[in-house]
C-alpha cells in the first residue's frame, strides 16, 4: 500500500522547488525553447529529476512517464506507472503568473489510481483516489452541476463566434488547473480540440472525475492511459448534465481538424 502522506509531501516538496526560481518572487531561472514553441526552464527539469528520484523511492516497481523524461517503452509492461508534469504551464510561470502547477498521476491498469496537483503560488494542492472524492487543501469539493448549456462558463481566452453564448472565466496556463476549475465549481466546461499528452491531464482528469465531472475526449468516448503514444486528440471536461450538449458542438469540428479539413 503506497504512503499517501508521503506522496503528498514528495508533491509539496517539488512546488517548492519550483517556487525558489519562480520569477514571480523575483527569481531568475535559465529557460529555452525544445522545439515546436514549447518552453522549457531549469525548474522543470530540477522537479522531474527530484520526483523522479523520490516517487522511484517511494514505489519502485512503478514504471515512470514525464514530459520532460526521455520515454522508456519498458513503461507498457508496467502494472503501475507515475505520470508526471513536473510544471504544467510553464509559460505562466515564465512571466511570474500564479498559472501554473506540479501534476503528478499513478495510473494502474490504463486508469488513474492517485492524482495530485501542487500550485504553490495560489496556495492550492488538490488530491484525488479513486472511489474516495476529490479535495482542495484537504477539504471535499464538488464539480460544477450546471444543466443549461448556453451561458456555461469557460476558461478561455477568447470564444469562437459559433460559442458566443458561452461566458469566459479566466484562464491558467496550465491545463489541468482548467480543468481542476470545473472540478471546484469555478467553470462549468473545459474543452480543447488539439492534440494533448498524458501527463497534461492525468492527475486533473482524475480530481475532477471524483468530484462529479465528466470526463471524456472530443468524441464523447474515455481516456486510457499508458499508452504506447501518450497522446489524445481533445478534452472534454463539464458538469454531467450539459456534457452531451458540449460533444454534439464540438466532435464535428473535432473530425474536421483530425481529418484535415
Amino acid at each position: 500500500m503506497i504512503d499517501r502522506f508521503r506522496l503528498r509531501d514528495i508533491c509539496v516538496e517539488a512546488g517548492r522547488i519550483a517556487k525558489r526560481q519562480w520569477p514571480g518572487d523575483g527569481h531568475q531561472v535559465e529557460s529555452w525553447d525544445k522545439g515546436g514553441n514549447s518552453p522549457v526552464c531549469a525548474a522543470d527539469i530540477e522537479v522531474d529529476s527530484f520526483l523522479k528520484q523520490e516517487l522511484g523511492r517511494l514505489l519502485p516497481s512503478a514504471g515512470w512517464l514525464s514530459e520532460e523524461t526521455a520515454d522508456e517503452p519498458s513503461r507498457l509492461k508496467k502494472d503501475l506507472i507515475w505520470v508526471v508534469d513536473p510544471i504544467d504551464g510553464t509559460r505562466d510561470f515564465l512571466r511570474g503568473r500564479t498559472g501554473w502547477a506540479v501534476s503528478v498521476a499513478l495510473v494502474s491498469a490504463g486508469r488513474p489510481l492517485i492524482g495530485l496537483l501542487v500550485a504553490p503560488a495560489r496556495g492550492e494542492v488538490w488530491s484525488a483516489t479513486a472511489g474516495t472524492g476529490a479535495r482542495l487543501n484537504g477539504v471535499d469539493i464538488s464539480a460544477s452541476k450546471r444543466r443549461d448549456f448556453p451561458g456555461a462558463r469557460v476558461p478561455a481566452d477568447a470564444l469562437a463566434k459559433e460559442d458566443k453564448d458561452l461566458s469566459l472565466v479566466e484562464k491558467p496556463n496550465s491545463i489541468a488547473l482548467r480543468i481542476a476549475m470545473v472540478a471546484d465549481d469555478r467553470a462549468d466546461l473545459l474543452a480543447t480540440l488539439r492534440w494533448g499528452f498524458e501527463w497534461d491531464v492525468a492527475a486533473a482528469t482524475l480530481i475532477a472525475r471524483e468530484a462529479g465531472a465528466r470526463v471524456t475526449d472530443a468524441f464523447g468516448k474515455p481516456f486510457a492511459y499508458n499508452k504506447a503514444d501518450p497522446r489524445a486528440f481533445g478534452l472534454l471536461v463539464s458538469s454531467p448534465a450539459i456534457h452531451n450538449a458540449a460533444v454534439e458542438r464540438l466532435s464535428g469540428r473535432a473530425a474536421q481538424i483530425i481529418s484535415g479539413g
